[in-house]
């Protein structure tokens, strides 16, 4: 196997930029989200699971970030009818990003885990059930499962993202192109018509596989090596209602949940942590341990 691509999202729900190399830390790739959206209507953290606009956005950083974890300046741009770029460094910027998504948003930088509240995840309003909140998020239907959520992390039982991170649950997200086409091929024989366009997963790292199927299931509880770094692969990722949303060129399409579904129990990739950091860079082997 060989690392095929790898890329970084500077600002969470956003698409990102493509890199030949980088040096992976504890929290994985520098500037990988390290910036994302507060949502002043409701509260908390957003993405584009509220938010879909968001995935039509791009994101590139005004310099390339040092290895702290720190958030530079960050260049955006919006799309639609409103061409050119916003920076993080403007002071109309949250006016700008809440014009482009048509609700009120604010941009944050990466604050300290010490202060929790900021990554604290509001309470469901009165009268949502909480199973309805998650089918909602998972995009799954009345009789679809819904991912077994024990195994996330147990502080994104109150918090959006692990204090300190913009992570869903681990600094890295692995997809192998064989899973890209077992899914494709098994929706096509199901019916399905569905496009699975890899923008739709943001993985950060992609692996160019000689095998079939989906290959990284296998990887869960075991480590990488890649470069000069060895990975953890520590769960399969369960897959949100966001893989279903349009931006640019992809169709708003629920059948990608369909598929995940009935053919890959709502995964597809993994997460993985950071056990020994170093160089990385496209075309290095890949080997399970």
């Amino acid at each position: 196997m060989r690392l095929a691509e790898i890329h970084r999202y500077p600002v969470k729900s956003m698409q990102g930029e493509r890199l030949m190399q980088t040096r992976l830390l504890e929290l994985g790739i520098p500037g990988d989200r390290a910036w994302a959206l507060r949502d002043e209507a409701r509260g908390g953290l957003t993405g584009a699971k509220h938010l879909p606009g968001l995935m039509g956005m791009r994101a590139r950083f005004a310099r390339e970030p040092d290895t702290e974890r720190r958030s530079p300046e960050v260049h955006i741009s919006v799309g639609g009818d409103a061409p050119g770029s916003l920076s993080s460094a403007s002071g109309d910027v949250d006016q700008m990003l809440s014009r482009a998504l048509d609700h009120p948003v604010s941009l944050w930088p990466l604050l300290p885990a010490e202060q929790v509240e900021h990554y604290r995840r509001e309470a469901l309003p009165d009268g949502v059930d909480l199973q309805d909140a998650l089918r909602a998020l998972f995009g799954r239907t009345e009789d679809e499962p819904l991912p077994d959520v024990s195994q996330f992390p147990e502080v994104l039982a109150t918090h959006h993202t692990p204090p300190g991170t913009y992570f869903d649950a681990f600094p890295l997200l692995i997809v192998t192109r064989s899973s890209l086409q077992a899914l494709a091929t098994a929706a096509a024989g199901a019916g399905i018509d569905a496009n699975f366009d890899q923008r739709r997963f943001r993985p950060n790292l992609v692996v160019e596989a000689d095998l079939d199927g989906f290959v990284e299931n296998a990887w869960v509880g075991r480590r990488l090596c890649l470069g000069e770094a060895t990975l953890k692969v520590e769960m399969a990722c369960p897959r949100c209602v966001m893989t279903t949303h349009g931006f640019d060129d992809i169709p708003r399409e629920p059948g990608v949940m369909r598929a995940l579904v009935r053919h890959n129990d709502g995964n597809l990739g993994v997460y993985a942590s950071v056990l020994e950091g170093g160089v990385i860079r496209a075309g290095d082997a890949v080997e399970v341990l």
